[in-house]
Order: structure tokens, then C-alpha cells, then sequence
């Protein structure tokens, strides 16, 4: 191997494997996120400057999530463990940052937290039984609308904290459009979750059957 061909094994190498490189760090941001969020104070930072911080953050996740997806389609770099790492690192982040709210200023009810919980755990365990059989559940649009929903849900939280850490609103105000907000997404969860189960019922009950 010549020194060209060796340099351009290194590109495709390091291409291959950026996808998975993005999705890995996005894992990685959601305890620097509850960090800032739990802990600023004892860093000396303000509230007011926090939300701005916690944005930079979920922009950084969002346009990785973007990223990965987006160079491995174009380049044909998805892998197998991409397919696996990329949901999870997305229910990782977003479940993190909804426990990490049921703390600090925010006081979302851990009660509904858990509604985004028992859908994601739900959802991996049919995929992983279903995986078993030989069979692979397609995402649902509703799925896609959800992660959508949630991120949105999370921004317009973040949102308020400015507005809260700016006099514009309470922090009776924040904690009870807060709980609305994340009420409203958690409802649409359930929904892609149980239209997700009808669409593919053929498929879970397939792989609920015993083996031969």
C-alpha cells in the first residue's frame, strides 16, 4: 500500500466512523447537562446565564443527532451498531434531561417523566425480542413526531427559564407551563407507542410464538 492509498484508507476509516464518534458524544452531553442545571450555583454561575448554557447544549445534541443520521445516508456508512447506539443515545439525552427537570427550578412530576420511560423501555424490549426472531420493527412516523415533540417540548422549557431568570414570568408560571408542555408530549407518547404496537402487531405476535 503506497502512501496515497494509505492516506485515503485513513479518510474512509475516520469517515466510517464519525457517525458513530457523533452518537457516542451525544450520549455523553445529557450528564453535562444535568450538571450545569443541578450544580450552577456551587460554579458560580447565575440562573440567567444557565438556560443560555443548557441551550448551547441541546443545540450541540440536536445537530449531532442531525449529523449522524445525515453523513450516514449520504456516504452509506449506516452500520449495525449505528441502527442500535443512534435511538438509544436519543432516549439517553431526552430521558435524561426530563428526570434531570423533575429537580432545580423546574419540579416536573416525576410520575409523568416516567410515561416517556415505560414507552422507550416498552418499545426497545419489542425490538430486541422481535430482533431475536429474525424480524426488525420499521420506525413510525408517530415515532419520529414524538422525538420531534419531545425536543421541541424541552426547548420551549429552556425557553422560559429566560424568561423566569429575566423577571418576565414566575416561577409558579415556569413550573405550571412547564407541566403542561411536557403533559402534552407525554400524551402523543403514549399514542405513538400504542400505534406503533397495532402497526406491527403482526410482526410481535409472530415473535411471541414458541420456537421449533
Amino acid at each position: 500500500m503506497n502512501a496515497t492509498d494509505k492516506i485515503l484508507f485513513f479518510k474512509e476509516s475516520s469517515l466510517l466512523k464519525l457517525p458513530l464518534i457523533l452518537t457516542i458524544g451525544r450520549i455523553f452531553i445529557s450528564p453535562i447537562f444535568l450538571f450545569f442545571y443541578l450544580y450552577h450555583a456551587k460554579m458560580g454561575i447565575s440562573l440567567s446565564v444557565v438556560p443560555i448554557i443548557l441551550l448551547g447544549l441541546l443545540g450541540i445534541s440536536e445537530l449531532s443527532d442531525f449529523l449522524d443520521g445525515y453523513l450516514a445516508r449520504k456516504y452509506k456508512l449506516v452500520t449495525k451498531l449505528g441502527k442500535i447506539l443512534d435511538p438509544m443515545a436519543d432516549s439517553i439525552t431526552r430521558l435524561t434531561i426530563l428526570l434531570t427537570f423533575t429537580q432545580g427550578i423546574i419540579q416536573l412530576p416525576l410520575s409523568i417523566v416516567f410515561v416517556f420511560i415505560y414507552r422507550d423501555a416498552m418499545i426497545s424490549t419489542l425490538r430486541t425480542v422481535c430482533a431475536f426472531r429474525g424480524v426488525t420493527l420499521a420506525a413510525r412516523t408517530s415515532g419520529k413526531v414524538k422525538a420531534v415533540l419531545q425536543a421541541v417540548s424541552i426547548l420551549s422549557i429552556l425557553i422560559l427559564m429566560i424568561f423566569n431568570s429575566n423577571h418576565l414570568i414566575s416561577v409558579r408560571q415556569l413550573q405550571d407551563a412547564s407541566l403542561i408542555i411536557i403533559s402534552l408530549a407525554a400524551l402523543y407518547t403514549v399514542f405513538a407507542g400504542v400505534e406503533y404496537i397495532i402497526a406491527n402487531k403482526k410482526h410481535i405476535s409472530d415473535a411471541w410464538k414458541p420456537l421449533r
